[in-house]
């Protein structure tokens, strides 16, 4: 499936960085896997998904051989078990909470970053550069308490005019806080827009899709999961926000290829 990048960017060329950026929403069941590459040949890697064996099918078929930057919004299984396979890829930088996690599958994920002499730093709202494309972390707002969720670290991608977010598994606590802080970064639109929490009742609002504007959302979540994700309130809000719908359970794997200009191509498994 292909949907054509003009009319879906809603914006005249207007030059930019040359190259495309190439966004990969991977199809990793009921969880979250994002990859980015420059159009220099950075890599990134926000969250992995829950299956280490379904990561490291994506990093043959991916003819992946290095990490420039790994994210993990936060340490939930469901995001993390995939970074441990690819941590062997020795990303140079690792950021995440703060927090970290108490379960066997972190515990690997740290060796396995140790072990590959990356760097460990804390989401603070830092820009990194992947090569022409720059990387917003978003740290979570102050008063989340100690539970993961809440505090997911988001990244919002620009590549000239073309824009991304992902804000892991944030609930409405989260988002709250990011509104009340009315952040420019945060601000819409975003071409490309990945779903809170797969989907869930407590992820998205239609305040929070108002600030962030997105043209299109693409739904991360398992076929037949036992979560009910995603529900029936999250399609509405996106309908009502005019938002295009991907989801990885249908549609596979979502492939998204954005120009400077902010114009940009989508593409599915099926």
């Amino acid at each position: 499936m292909k949907q054509g990048g003009q009319d879906s960017a809603g914006t005249e060329p207007t030059g930019g960085p040359a190259g495309q950026v190439t966004i990969r929403f991977l199809d990793v069941g009921q969880g979250d896997a994002i990859l980015i590459q420059s159009p220099e040949g950075k890599t990134a890697l926000i969250d992995g998904g829950r299956s280490s064996d379904r990561m490291r099918d994506y990093i043959r078929d991916l003819n992946l051989d290095k990490l420039d930057l790994m994210i993990a919004s936060h340490a939930d299984a469901d995001h993390i078990a995939g970074l441990v396979p690819a941590a062997t890829l020795k990303p140079r930088v690792f950021i995440n909470n703060g927090l970290g996690g108490t379960t066997q599958t972190w515990e690997r994920l740290v060796k396995n970053l140790q072990d590959a002499g990356s760097t460990f730093t804390k989401a603070s709202n830092q820009t990194v550069n992947l090569g022409s494309v720059k990387l917003r972390v978003i740290a979570p707002p102050p008063g989340m308490g100690d539970g993961q969720n809440e505090n997911s670290v988001g990244v919002a991608l620009q590549f000239g005019t073309f824009r991304a977010l992902m804000t892991g598994d944030s609930e409405t606590p989260e988002t709250e806080g990011w509104l009340a802080q009315e952040r420019d970064d945060l601000r819409g639109p975003f071409q490309m827009y990945k779903s809170i929490h797969h989907g869930a009742a407590n992820g998205d609002s239609a305040a929070w899709l108002a600030y962030v504007r997105p043209e299109n959302v693409v739904i991360s979540v398992g076929a037949s999961n036992t979560y009910g994700h995603p529900t029936k309130t999250a399609l509405n809000l996106y309908k009502q926000a005019g938002a295009r719908v991907y989801r990885t359970d249908r549609q596979g794997t979502v492939t998204v290829q954005g120009s400077g200009d902010g114009t940009y191509t989508i593409t599915t498994d099926r």
